[in-house]
């Protein structure tokens, strides 16, 4: 995917831009829906680092380029806003949580947020986070026979380890009971936002069409346990006889004053959002571990070796090679495989003037692809990141700018706490005709059907 692609005969030429043309996108229409990530490695292929897709109205374009994808993600709420049908798919399934929303409502909560997310805050949090893994993978592991090994979808295990971090440490609260409904209600959920992203019409939420009843069937579920949580939260401040609410998400959104509807939204947005990110990354992680013995056993070496228990503030220059697997982890699997933003004035972006109502879509699985910052992009070399994020390359898988995602060090901190708890108990590998899963799109990137990966107990042999 380099930047040397020439204008196609017949390719659209919005702005000058080559790009596929209407009647190659009415053909290509199943296999988008298919596999847009497939669609958008071949368009950058073909047409370059620009590209402009046939629509009316306002430009719709394909950013590739890293200096005009840094540009629009850092004027994220001047130049540029989530006002586009990605984010307004994804707001009828979780409300304008943090995620979705629009400036200035956005200002405000991510500020009621952000200590949530504080470092003392995830200081205080790493030892919940940590027996959320231990007790799912050592739940795990006693079904399998001392001096064997077994076949173990980690994909699902990284989802129950993920929810539960997220109930222990944003909303202190043991999710364990409430996790069947809300693994279920939260994989409804994503294929909702793709089902409505997709939508060439979307239909108001009051006319019963299989996908509204689903919708409005989803979000009872997800209203269920908002409510559930906020009501447990108010009964116990009430037998406390104080006014606090605690320093978790939860507490921090209760004291603010913000009304229930929206307490609701932001609730949702981190139990859909900041689990299905985490799971998905820690499953393709996994798989790359499993591929790459030798890698996994420096990772294990390395965080074996680390003074103390392993925390989430650990960061690169205390696990260099642990963080450089996770981070080239990210580059070929991001979670969030597409980035929209849509002009709110004119703008000039790789020396195009865009008016008002542009559209970029903006793809960190195709940016971080590029073998001109990336050589040999499909190989997994955490090697690239041992000196850093090479300068200029594109890398963004939390994002960038003003909407960076709030959750980007709890998640970095999380996956490194999971890696140290479940590497410490069992060895990852290949089952026998082993064939990678497809990635799936929904809100992250998942691997289509699971992760089949043996996982066998440390100091066994074999």
């Amino acid at each position: 995917m380099g930047t040397t692609a020439a204008p196609r005969t017949g390719a659209a030429t919005t702005l000058g831009l080559p790009g596929p043309s209407t009647g190659e996108m009415v053909r290509a229409f199943r296999r988008v829906r298919r596999d847009p990530l497939a669609f958008l490695g071949e368009v950058v292929e073909r047409h370059g680092d620009l590209v402009a897709f046939p629509v009316p109205g306002a430009p719709a374009l394909l950013v590739n380029d890293p200096a005009a994808a840094r540009q629009v993600l850092r004027t994220s709420g001047r130049s540029w806003g989530k006002q586009t049908v990605q984010y307004a798919a994804l707001a009828r399934v979780t409300g304008p949580g943090l995620l979705a929303s629009a400036e200035p409502t956005w200002i405000r909560h991510r500020r009621v947020a952000a200590g949530a997310f504080h470092h003392e805050r995830l200081a205080a949090v790493s030892a919940e986070v940590a027996a959320a893994a231990d007790e799912a993978v050592t739940e795990r592991m006693r079904r399998v026979p001392e001096g064997t090994a077994d076949v173990v979808d980690v994909a699902a295990l990284a989802h129950r380890i993920a929810l539960d971090a997220v109930g222990r440490a944003l909303f202190s609260t043991d999710l364990s009971e409430r996790s069947r409904l809300l693994l279920d209600a939260t994989s409804a959920a994503a294929s909702l936002v793709v089902r409505l992203g997709r939508s060439v019409l979307p239909l108001a939420d009051r006319v019963p069409t299989p996908t509204t009843l689903r919708l409005r069937a989803t979000r009872r579920r997800l209203d269920a346990v908002a409510a559930d949580l906020v009501a447990e939260r108010r009964a116990r401040v009430a037998r406390s006889a104080t006014d606090d609410h605690g320093a978790d998400l939860l507490g921090l959104l209760l004291d603010s004053g913000m009304p229930d509807g929206q307490v609701r939204d932001e609730l949702v947005t981190m139990v859909v959002a900041g689990h299905e990110t985490v799971a998905a990354a820690l499953s393709w992680t996994l798989m790359l571990l499993a591929e790459h013995p030798q890698v996994q056993q420096r990772v294990r070496e390395e965080l074996a070796a680390h003074p103390g228990p392993v925390t989430m503030l650990d960061r690169s220059d205390e696990l260099p090679f642990t963080r450089a697997v996770v981070d080239e982890s990210l580059r070929l699997f991001p979670p969030a495989w597409a980035l929209s933003r849509k002009a709110v004035e004119p703008d000039v972006v790789a020396g195009l003037e865009l008016p008002a109502g542009s559209l970029a879509i903006i793809s960190p699985w195709t940016l971080h692809r590029r073998p001109d910052a990336w050589p040999e992009p499909e190989r997994f070399r955490p090697e690239r990141f041992l000196g850093g994020v090479p300068a200029g390359s594109g890398y963004l898988p939390f994002g960038l700018g003003p909407r960076l995602c709030i959750g980007r060090d709890f998640a970095l901190g999380e996956m490194l706490v999971v890696l140290d708890r479940l590497l410490a108990a069992a060895h990852v590998s290949l089952p026998d005709g082993w064939r990678r899963p497809a990635p799936e799109v929904g809100v992250a990137v998942h691997p289509r059907g699971g992760m089949p990966l043996v996982l066998r107990r440390r100091g066994t042999t074999g």
